[in-house]
């Protein structure tokens, strides 16, 4: 969150576009520009971090599966009660660090890691 004072900036109360100290005294116009341009890298930084976590969750499917203790193993229930609450934890942390809206993502994320194509 940026110190600067409206004095300074024009604006009143905290930055919340994340140029704050990178933005500078570039004009409102440009500054704009900059915000947008750094939640750009920022969407793709996330996106190439969903992708990776995709690949993990991958592996660990991959090796549940060859322990016999995932979908196509002989034996569910207890890999399956594992598989529960380690998305209940995901879950929590979520929404312990993001509010109600980062139970939703997480769903999203898991839903997202699940669907591997």
């Amino acid at each position: 969150m940026s110190t600067e004072t409206a004095e300074t900036t024009g604006r009143t109360g905290p930055d919340t576009t994340g140029a704050g100290a990178a933005g500078g005294g570039e004009s409102g116009a440009e500054s704009g520009t900059g915000a947008r341009s750094r939640i750009d890298e920022l969407d793709a930084r996330i996106i190439a971090l969903v992708q990776e976590r995709r690949t993990v969750a991958a592996g660990v499917r991959q090796a549940r599966t060859e322990a016999g203790d995932g979908p196509a193993g002989e034996r569910s229930g207890a890999g399956e009660q594992v598989g529960l609450a380690r998305e209940m934890e995901i879950l929590n942390r979520y929404r312990s660090e993001l509010g109600r809206p980062g139970t939703q993502l997480a769903m999203t994320l898991l839903a997202l890691c699940r669907a591997q194509s």
